[in-house]
Parts: structure tokens; sequence; C-alpha cells
């Protein structure tokens, strides 16, 4: 499996093209669908993962639903195997997607290189925050941690900073 990041808009929001077999998915098309579209050529996109729902995440999706005629978060794993874990805090709608055959979790905006996503937003919740960081501290160190912004980390990296957040 190739993951391409692809760093789009204003806030340089991390979008990943994951390809395998000649089949992609999209995970967060933040923005610049153009950019997206050449990333994806020569690939069937399949599916379109959406972490959460907040407009930086967001914008390219539209266009590239009705362009693939794929709707987002359909989740039909044909090529891609992977566990969808609900990782609320930052957002009401916050979704981890963890690749475990590769070892690779995008986490959207929950978890980020050293810090965790901000929980003072409209539906934001820091006990939510906190039961998604105990959810997750019981998956491997080992695996690669791949942000809606900034970069790359390991999960075991994180886990010892969990308890600094609060």
């Amino acid at each position: 499996m190739e993951i391409e990041n692809l760093v789009v808009g204003r806030l340089r929001t991390n979008c990943y093209i994951i390809k395998k077999d000649g089949k992609c998915i999209i995970i967060d098309p933040g923005d610049e669908a153009k950019n997206i579209k050449e990333a994806c050529k020569g690939y069937e996109v399949e599916e379109i993962l959406v972490t959460h729902h907040h407009w930086d995440h967001i914008l390219a999706l539209e266009e590239l639903e009705e362009l693939y005629h794929v709707k987002h978060n359909s989740f039909s794993r044909k090529t891609f195997k992977y566990e969808i874990i609900k990782t609320l805090g930052h957002a009401s709608d916050s979704l981890t997607f963890y690749f475990k055959d590769e070892k690779v979790m995008f986490t959207g905006d929950f978890l980020f290189y050293h810090t965790i996503g901000r929980c003072d937003l409209e539906t934001s919740s820091v006990e939510e925050m906190m039961n998604s960081l105990e959810k997750i501290s019981k998956y491997p160190d080992d695996i690669t941690i791949y942000p809606g912004h900034g970069i790359f980390s390991t999960l075991g990296t994180e886990k010892p900073l969990f308890t600094t957040y609060f």
C-alpha cells in the first residue's frame, strides 16, 4: 500500500491518497480538487473517507463525489481493509481509520504530532477527548499516525503525552 500526502488549502490540511492494486482511497479532501484528481490519475477511486466534517477537511468533497460517483464514508472496504474507530473530542463526528495490516492510522484532527485536537469548538468535548485517548492508547505503539495537519508520528511516541493534556 502506498500513501501519498497532499497538503491542501489555507489551513494546510493533509489529504491522503492511499493506493494499491490500481485502486485508491481519498482521505480528507480538504481543498484543491484539481491536485487531488491528478494524484488519483490512473487509479480507480473506490472510497472517499472523511475523518470529520470541519470545512478544512471537506472543501473538495462534493466535487470529487460527483466526479467519481462515490459517496463519502460509505465504508465499502473492497480492496482496502480498515477499522473505523470513533475518536470523539475535537468534533462530535471524529473518526480514525486504522489499517491494521499496514500499521497505520489516519487520525484527522483528533491526534497530531505532540498534541491533540482543539476541544473548545462548537461540537468539541474534553470528556470525549479523554475517552478517545484512553481508547486509542490500547493500540500498539508501532502504529504510524497520519494526522489532519502537520507531520507524522507513532502512537508510541504520543502515548506518554496523553496525561499531560488535561
